[in-house]
């Protein structure tokens, strides 16, 4: 079996779209379609759905998906172990990434691995904290940032304890305290962070027996900046979303000194590829943090 009609398979799967698989892969529509063709006449059963909402996978399809990915992984991580044995580092390390390790780490590990594995490339997909977990348990990723120390069956590097940080605007009873306890934030409104996967400011709040009077529940974090600076509730957020200057708002420590964990989650054996790329971060969050 060709593995290029496995790569354009996952290709039109990944962008759910033959047409946008066939501008990726520099082919024609038609050799796209027929590649995805070939291989439901090989087993037998269609792969995928087609009809005028988009494509789907069948459930033949979901079935055989996670293994098709996983040959497509072992041949690349054949092709980068023969180039290890040359002396030359190279291949492909997909990486899931949250919005603040985008802004905060991330331009500093792309920069060093390009200067350490100029032929390693990497490519990056932006994502909750589900949706990046979700991307390592289907294969879609190499590795991913997660919010957890441990995430079987994956290697789990911890990398970062980023403070927990109240942020309440000049409206609030709390704009003058030096820190605040989880009691004074039941009297307040409080817009909840909708993060996916798992939830650090509702396992806080649980953990101290709070109860805050849920005004609202957003995911995006400017959102919530912007709720707050209009006086309508205060939130609690990582320290790393925040931008630099949060005037007129304030962050405040919470009493209980809180932090979420940032760490790198790899598959097991990882490839060279992303036995680099968990290197460098190491180093880049080792420099950071000095």
């Amino acid at each position: 079996m060709s593995l290029i009609k496995y790569q354009i398979l996952v290709k039109v799967v990944d962008v759910s779209s033959f047409t946008k698989a066939a501008d990726q892969l520099g082919l024609t529509q038609s050799a796209v379609s027929h590649a995805v063709t070939s291989l439901e006449n090989t087993f037998g059963f269609l792969l995928i759905n087609r009809d005028r909402s988009g494509i789907t996978l069948t459930r033949e399809g979901e079935s055989l998906l996670p293994s098709i990915r996983a040959i497509l992984r072992m041949d690349d991580k054949i092709h980068q172990e023969a180039s290890a044995l040359l002396g030359v580092a190279s291949g492909t390390v997909s990486v899931g990434v949250f919005t603040s390790v985008s802004k905060h780490l991330l331009p500093q590990i792309i920069q060093r691995m390009d200067k350490k594995y100029p032929f390693i490339k990497i490519r990056l997909s932006e994502g909750n904290y589900k949706e990046i977990e979700d991307g390592l348990s289907s294969g879609e990723l190499d590795c991913g940032f997660i919010n957890k120390r441990s995430f079987k069956p994956f290697d789990v590097t911890p990398l970062k304890k980023d403070r927990m940080l109240c942020i309440v605007s000049s409206e609030s009873s709390l704009y003058d305290a030096s820190d605040v306890s989880f009691r004074q934030i039941e009297n307040e409104s409080f817009i909840m962070p909708a993060f996916g996967g798992y939830h650090e400011v509702k396992r806080l709040l649980a953990e101290h027996h709070c109860r805050p009077n849920v005004r609202f529940e957003l995911m995006e974090e400017n959102a919530i900046l912007a709720m707050i600076t209009h006086h309508l509730g205060i939130s609690i957020l990582p320290e790393m979303v925040l931008p630099e200057d949060i005037s007129p708002l304030k962050a405040i420590p919470l009493i209980s000194n809180s932090y979420r964990s940032i760490s790198l989650a790899t598959r097991n054996p990882p490839s060279p590829a992303a036995k680099a790329f968990t290197d460098v971060t190491k180093e880049v969050i080792i420099d950071f943090e000095s």
